[in-house]
């Protein structure tokens, strides 16, 4: 007959001290990140190596602080099974809209001026996008746990999955209105020389070159992603939808979901740091400070756009919205 303790169901010693059976995302994620605080230096090369001096002074050494960061929890609680299974029904969802909407001939039935806007507007977002997708992957590169990281790198996924969208909807367009919709070339320029994207342009380019993986946290997660989410998700959505273009509306409030997940575990992450430490409610606020202004600046720009096609937004209400969003995130975030 087994005994008692052969009969006793049993866990990794990893996660021993959980006495209970813990979840598939706890089994994949626990302790993934071994080189943390790892002594003398995060990997076994010598301690003055460019790497290992990076991640001490970038990490180790960041203002924000915890005791644990192996505490943190993902709110969605995402692995990479169910993190694909996700976006597999969303993608499902826009497939079946732009099969749709392609049926219908929509694109080639928008107004010129809105087309021109979207040229403006729309298309050049491939290039933030693909600012706000390298940000997120180097905060998941740096973070001090793979509970943090995991959440970093799947929201760098949701990035990578908008920018296509972005490219299909330019080649589309370009298949419909010809001149230079979608082209790379004029998109390029546009992002590089149009004076309303400078702002913004400038605040992610230096949003890259904040590399205390906290502070690269606070000025992606809590002020310049939810500020440009806020413009580019919801407020132009509403412009799409009073110019006909229901399609790019639909695919937005898609891309708001990605969004919304984006701000939920980053409110998760704030009060988990600051309930470690409560000194990191102060940090945090100082790199909120420091990151918000840049950001709306970025944002402001933009919305004066909004004014210059039928069916025109007030760029004052489209700013005070965009704000809003962002002042409810703060406020959530206890920030």
């Amino acid at each position: 007959m087994a005994t008692g303790e052969s009969r006793r169901a049993r866990t990794w010693s990893l996660l021993a001290g959980t006495r209970r059976k813990p979840s598939a995302y706890e089994v994949v994620t626990s302790r993934l990140n071994y080189h943390f605080r790892r002594q003398p230096a995060p990997f076994e090369l010598s301690p003055d190596t460019p790497l290992n001096r990076w991640y001490l002074e970038h990490r180790e050494g960041s203002a924000l602080q915890a005791d644990d960061w192996e505490g943190f929890r993902d709110p969605g609680r995402l692995i990479y099974r169910a993190y694909v299974a996700l976006q597999h029904q969303r993608e499902t969802v826009i497939d079946g809209l732009v099969d749709d909407f392609e049926r219908r001939e929509h694109d080639a039935g928008l107004d010129e001026g809105w087309v021109r806007l979207l040229s403006r507007l729309y298309v050049p977002t491939r290039f933030p996008i693909h600012a706000l997708q390298m940000a997120a992957l180097y905060v998941g590169q740096m973070a001090p746990s793979a509970f943090i990281a995991n959440a970093a790198i799947f929201q760098a996924a949701d990035e990578l999955r908008r920018v296509q969208w972005v490219a299909y909807r330019a080649r589309s367009l370009a298949l419909a209105h010809g001149g230079d919709v979608g082209s790379s070339e004029a998109t390029r320029r546009t992002w590089e020389d149009d004076p309303a994207w400078q702002p913004l342009r400038e605040a992610v380019e230096t949003m890259l070159v904040a590399y205390d993986w906290g502070e690269a946290f606070t000025a992606l997660n809590l002020a310049v992603k939810p500020l440009f989410d806020a413009l580019c998700n919801s407020q132009l959505a509403e412009l799409a939808r009073a110019n006909g273009d229901d399609l790019l509306a639909l695919m937005l409030d898609q891309f708001e979901l990605d969004a919304v997940r984006s701000r939920e575990w980053s409110r998760a992450l704030v009060a988990h740091a600051v309930d470690q430490r409560a000194e990191n409610r102060d940090v945090l606020r100082g790199w909120v400070a420091r990151w918000t202004p840049v950001a709306e600046r970025g944002a402001d720009a933009l919305a004066g756009l909004f004014a210059s096609v039928a069916g025109a937004m007030n760029p004052e209400e489209v700013q005070r919205g965009v704000r809003r969003v962002h002042r409810e995130h703060l406020e959530a975030c206890g920030l």
